[in-house]
């Protein structure tokens, strides 16, 4: 049984970036909602533009020592640390707010992330845990790095690096499942590193301005300048697994396959999980127990419905394009909700469709789809005052004809939120039988 998770409170880091050199604060704060995924949040800039950690933020020409995601002109750099511990620890949604372009480098690991968004507490959403899964090999090559998937029912990971270099030629390791002990113990701490002879040409491309001693390895001809030991006799190669697991998460959900990485790099990383979500498909974990549930209880303990005096406070549909009676949601789940419509003899469209044979218009049953989504979505307190409009309708298919003195009951999920565009799928029933299905995307607009 697994579900999605957040952290309890808020806690925060604050130290000098890798690159950069530049002083930040990153404040970890809990997700509001399942399904929310991970988001830096840049409160340095007007209007604290959020950008999504996902691979379409994020570019692999400016990906060359840390990888960066941007989103309308904002970056946030060398985010891959915070990725790693966040995938470590099985963080599937959190706000992540910095005050600068770059998080702290700390300790040159996960090792002070990790510890700090423990500090946080994990707290469940009543809602099941997603993965990425694939069912066929994927291959990837580009110039000396390999990366290969296969399928797995759990994240396996083996990697090689090697170097034309006296002190680090070969390194590999591998493990068979990522547990938050094993992340904790023997990935997390392991420091990021480079070549001496690499520091002069770094900083000329201002990159490593805020490197040291206390934060990377330093490696010679005949070993490392750091007077502390290493934390592991393959340290360098354990930092490229970190990397690695940060990389991956970029997929915007936990990876279950097994990955074989050949000298694996933060470019070539991107353009693979770029090639795995082609063939990746979402997984929900089915196993998933639902506290409180309807079919248990009636009513869930947190859940919410709605009247029509109600509705009409969220959407401005009026008579006669009204198409839902009552909505229900659920705080456990705030991404669902199912909506309620008793198709009267009385509805003006059976006027002509058809005379005496009256069914409902399948548009129509997609509009009261929509309709109750708008409900879910412009009952958030920051969506008061905002309008949304149809964008898109597909894979729309009919099943049973909808007649008067029928219950049209409207399961609503969300595929896609992106906070004011999202992409949804409707499934009409009646009578428990399935009358029409439809996904629909969506844009949210003020109203002024």
């Amino acid at each position: 049984m697994a579900r999605q998770t957040t952290i309890l409170r808020e806690v925060y880091v604050e130290g000098v970036g890798l690159h950069t050199g530049d002083k930040s604060i990153v404040i970890f704060k809990p997700a509001p909602y399942a399904n929310y995924g991970i988001k830096f949040v840049r409160i340095d800039l007007p209007n604290k533009p959020e950008v999504e950690a996902i691979c379409s933020n994020i570019s692999p020409e400016l990906t060359i020592r840390g990888s960066v995601i941007e989103k309308n002109g904002v970056r946030v750099h060398t985010i891959e640390h915070i990725m790693s511990a966040c995938f470590g620890l099985g963080i599937d949604n959190l706000v992540i707010e910095i005050n600068n372009n770059e998080p702290p480098i700390l300790d040159g690991g996960s090792k002070t992330f990790t510890e700090t968004l423990l500090k946080g507490g994990l707290k469940e959403f009543n809602f099941p845990k997603e993965y990425y899964i694939i069912n066929e090999p994927i291959y990837f090559e580009l110039g000396k790095t390999k990366i290969s998937a296969y399928p797995s029912d759990k994240l396996e990971m083996e990697c090689t690096i090697g170097f034309n270099h006296p002190f680090l030629k070969f390194q590999q390791m591998s493990f068979s499942g990522l547990s938050k002990d094993f992340y904790l113990g023997d990935i997390a701490p392991a420091k990021t590193f480079c070549f001496d002879y690499e520091i002069e040409t770094l900083q000329k491309d201002k990159l490593a301005l805020g490197g040291s001693m206390d934060n990377a390895i330093v490696i010679a001809l005949d070993g490392v300048h750091n007077k502390e030991p290493l934390r592991y006799n393959n340290e360098f190669v354990r930092h490229k697994i970190l990397d690695l697991i940060g990389d991956i998460y970029l997929a915007g959900k936990p990876v279950k396959a097994k990955i074989v990485a050949d000298k694996p790099g933060h470019r070539n990383n991107i353009c693979f999980i770029k090639e795995f979500l082609k063939k990746a498909i979402i997984k929900k974990d089915e196993t998933l127990e639902i506290v409180n549930d309807v079919r248990k209880t009636g009513l869930m303990k947190t859940e919410m419905v709605l009247d029509l005096k109600e509705i009409l406070n969220y959407i401005p549909h009026r008579y006669p394009f009204l198409m839902i009676d009552k909505v229900k949601m659920n705080e456990a789940n705030p991404l669902e909700a199912i909506g309620y419509k008793l198709v009267s003899g009385n509805e003006s469209f059976f006027q002509g469709h058809f005379p005496g044979s009256p069914i409902m218009p399948g548009v129509l049953i997609i509009e009261a789809m929509a309709q109750t989504s708008c409900v879910m979505f412009l009952s958030r307190p920051e969506m008061r005052n905002c309008l949304a409009y149809f964008i898109s309708i597909d894979k729309a298919k009919f099943r049973k004809p909808v007649k008067p003195g029928d219950v049209l009951e409207l399961h609503i999920e969300t595929i896609k939120d992106s906070g004011r565009r999202g992409k949804m799928k409707g499934r009409a029933y009646v009578d428990k039988k399935l009358a029409a299905e439809a996904e629909f995307m969506f844009v949210i607009v003020d109203r002024k």
